[in-house]
């Protein structure tokens, strides 16, 4: 079995559940990132309204409205969870897993891919924060 089969798993349940709870309910959640500036995160109806509240919270942090790019958004925004990573090499970033139908099912996915068997090319993986369906943080380390 392959080193790289849990993270396949993962990212094969994400696709197929994906579209299923699109349909269940009207609000959804967007995130925003400036590298190295900051960021936003929002709930929405649409993903306009969520990614306009998002990239105006980026801004507020500094960051120019072109800086602010729009990486996800979920509808249902069910949990949600923010991951700082850091390439051994230096190079950081945040991966943002949204839409999980659970908070245990969002930290189980968050478990899997900060793996460090499966990305030893990473000498940081860590949840940052992990959000409810209505976009309240629930755990900020």
């Amino acid at each position: 079995m392959s080193r790289r089969f849990p993270l396949m798993a993962v990212s094969a349940a994400l696709a197929l559940c994906g579209p299923a709870l699109a349909q269940d309910g009207p609000k959804g959640i967007a995130f925003v990132q400036a590298p190295e500036q900051g960021g936003g995160v929002c709930t929405g109806a649409t993903p306009e309204e969520g990614f306009a509240c998002a990239v105006k919270q980026c801004m507020e942090n500094g960051a120019a409205d072109a800086d602010c790019v729009r990486t996800n958004w979920c509808q249902p925004a069910g949990w949600s969870v923010d991951i700082f990573v850091q390439h051994q090499e230096g190079p950081h970033w945040h991966e943002v897993i949204c839409g999980m139908p659970s908070e245990a099912i969002a930290k189980a996915a968050a478990s899997h891919l900060c793996d460090m068997n499966e990305r030893d090319y990473l000498i940081a993986c860590t949840v940052v924060q992990v959000y409810d369906p209505e976009g309240i943080v629930t755990i900020t380390p």
